[in-house]
């Protein structure tokens, strides 16, 4: 090598050993260490040594905790996660697809399961894997492994669906707070229909968080972590449903799931310059303007439980 070429190359093992830490595999496992892998797919350097790497490195299905104990990828019963909904994937005939991942057992193309949130029967038919834009029918598919399926608004995100007489219950994902909320409406009243439908739709698969704006049918409140998302909405709204949106920003900033321990939310007291909405699930939720506002409605009704996310009233519940 020239002087120079030799010198970056000991500059930048030496940035490795200073700046890297020593690979350790239970490390990754445990989740306190990240492999770093350097390629590059235009030039299709490295691409082939990272993905036999990377099958080698990832770990076999491990055991899921559910509501009722602990399922083994191992076990003869099968039963799947639900954790992502995608809608109008073909925009011709604004399907909704479910992706799952298999947790245990076998999936056989046109088996029966039951839904655990809803109770019903359901048969899984066209199931499909993904790659970039193609789709692919599967006739099986083991623990580990990840489908989609045709729905028509019975999954949603965080479910459980199983097999056979034993119930499962997989833990639901943990919910970000929302931090900005908006008002929104369609412009045109004629477009009521689609605009409902959008948002029922958008809900589910968790774009934002969408709250009911008790009294009315018209509009309703989304809350979102980042703006990103509220310009993701009124995309997707306009593009797959026709619907043109009118958003007016609120002025709050703190979400409180209520869990009222027997009384009425109606007796909360000082919340004057607070909203009170309902989420999807029909849990009572308080939009506050700040966190000093927060800690005197909190002070001011010490009968109710203050959750900052769905999840932990969950867990209170039950």
């Amino acid at each position: 090598l020239d002087a120079d070429v030799h010198q970056g190359l000991i500059d930048d093992i030496e940035l490795l050993d200073e700046a890297g830490d020593e690979f350790d595999m239970e490390k990754v496992k445990r989740g306190e260490l990240t492999p770093m892998f350097f390629g590059s797919a235009m030039t299709n350097f490295g691409v082939k040594p990272f993905l036999e790497e990377f099958l080698r490195m990832a770990p076999k299905p491990q055991p899921r905790k559910c509501l009722e104990g602990v399922v083994e990828p191992t076990s003869d019963q099968f039963t799947s996660f639900v954790f992502k909904i995608q809608a109008n994937m073909n925009p011709q005939h604004h399907d909704r697809i479910v992706f799952m991942r298999i947790c245990s057992g076998k999936f056989e193309k046109g088996m029966t399961v039951t839904h655990r949130q809803s109770g019903k029967t359901l048969r899984l038919m066209q199931p499909q894997q993904f790659l970039a834009t193609e789709r692919t029918i599967v006739e099986d598919a083991y623990p580990g492994d990840i489908i989609g399926v045709f729905d028509n608004g019975t999954m949603g995100v965080g479910d459980t669906l199983y097999s056979g007489k034993k119930k499962v219950t997989f833990k639901d994902f943990p919910t970000f707070p929302p931090e900005l909320f908006a008002r929104i409406r369609a412009k045109d009243s004629m477009k009521r229909k689609q605009f409902l439908k959008g948002m029922t739709q958008l809900a589910q698969e968790g774009a934002v968080q969408i709250y009911e704006n008790l009294g009315s049918m018209e509009s309703y409140i989304v809350g979102a972590v980042g703006q990103l998302q509220f310009e993701v909405l009124e995309y997707r709204l306009k593009h797959e449903y026709g619907v043109d949106l009118e958003m007016n920003r609120l002025p709050y900033t703190v979400a409180r799931w209520i869990q009222t321990n027997g009384h009425d939310y109606k007796e909360l007291k000082n919340i004057d310059s607070a909203m009170i909405v309902k989420d999807h699930k029909q849990r009572v939720v308080l939009l506050i303007a700040n966190e000093w506002q927060t800690n005197s409605i909190v002070e001011r009704n010490p009968e109710f439980t203050f959750c900052t996310t769905p999840d932990q009233l969950k867990i209170e519940e039950e």
